[in-house]
């Protein structure tokens, strides 16, 4: 059996998502994009070691945190693990925000292999010039890419000069159909009450280290890995430059937390036929 908990950042996936794995006898596999890195735990969120100790979790705190980690990636390391989990008889549980990894790991995507343009005229521009290329031609993936990352940068590009759409919208134009038979529950609280709750999060991830993880690891690994596009991490580099002051770093984490609720709010709903539930029980009784 495999069993989906969605919704939005801080909403409680993590918790349902264990209670569920427990009371089933099952196991958690990550779908979310940041959580896969390892040494980023506070800005992500990322459940704690004596929480992951209650029962198996896959697929958290694997990745070097300089490496690039992608969809199709997560695709093949989902359904791998998958069907380990399952060859032992286990529920599998994926809990997760990252609506696009779902998507393309349990429905039937297929990632073209890969082809090249002509970047040339690209390739001569400087890493500012280039970025604001990628901003003009596909500004959602912009954001998750680095500036300074030109090999990521250029292959955005690329990938629009070769289907003349945009990555994101590529995936979404896959079938609909499932690959596995798998039920979605998601958590959905009322908006403000979540806000209040996210803000409240962010409040305690500065005073657990949000500030002191991020510039260790900046210091230490530089501005580039996509890791850092996590929110918590990209919105602490206009702090460190001196540019804005730390309850502005603040706020501006609690903003685009807000404003990355209302877009994976809107991804589920048109994404996935979701058993919307206030908690465990209903989980129970619907199974």
């Amino acid at each position: 059996m495999i069993l989906v908990i969605a919704g939005a950042t801080g909403s409680g996936k993590s918790e349902l998502a264990i209670e569920l794995a427990k009371r089933l006898g099952g196991e958690v596999i990550n779908a979310d994009a940041f959580q896969v890195y390892q040494e980023l735990s506070i800005a992500t969120a990322k459940p704690t070691l004596e929480m992951r100790s209650i029962v198996p979790h896959h697929l958290f705190d694997f990745v070097p945190l300089q490496e690039d980690y992608d969809v199709e990636r997560y695709q093949r390391e989902l359904r791998a693990k998958l069907d380990e989990v399952l060859s032992r008889g286990k529920c599998a549980v994926i809990a997760g925000g990252s609506g696009l990894y779902l998507r393309a790991a349990l429905f039937d995507y297929s990632f073209s292999k890969e082809q090249h343009a002509d970047v040339s005229e690209y390739e001569a521009l400087d890493n500012d010039a280039l970025y604001a290329k990628l901003q003009e031609i596909d500004p959602e993936e912009a954001k998750k890419i680095h500036k300074n990352n030109r090999r990521r940068v250029l292959r955005a590009i690329e990938i629009y000069l070769l289907e003349g759409k945009k990555k994101s919208e590529l995936v979404l134009e896959q079938s609909h159909k499932p690959i596995y038979d798998c039920r979605f529950y998601g958590l959905k609280p009322e908006r403000d009450l979540l806000y209040e709750k996210v803000e409240k999060r962010v409040d305690r991830m500065f005073e657990e280290g949000l500030v002191e993880e991020g510039t260790r690891l900046i210091e230490k690994y530089g501005r580039e890995p996509h890791a850092f596009q996590a929110i918590g991490v990209k919105e602490l580099f206009p702090y460190l430059d001196g540019e804005i002051s730390l309850e502005e770093a603040r706020d501006l984490i609690k903003k685009n937390t807000r404003h990355y609720i209302k877009r994976q709010d809107t991804f589920f709903a048109h994404q996935f036929e979701i058993h919307w539930v206030d908690g465990l029980e209903e989980i129970l009784e619907d199974l």
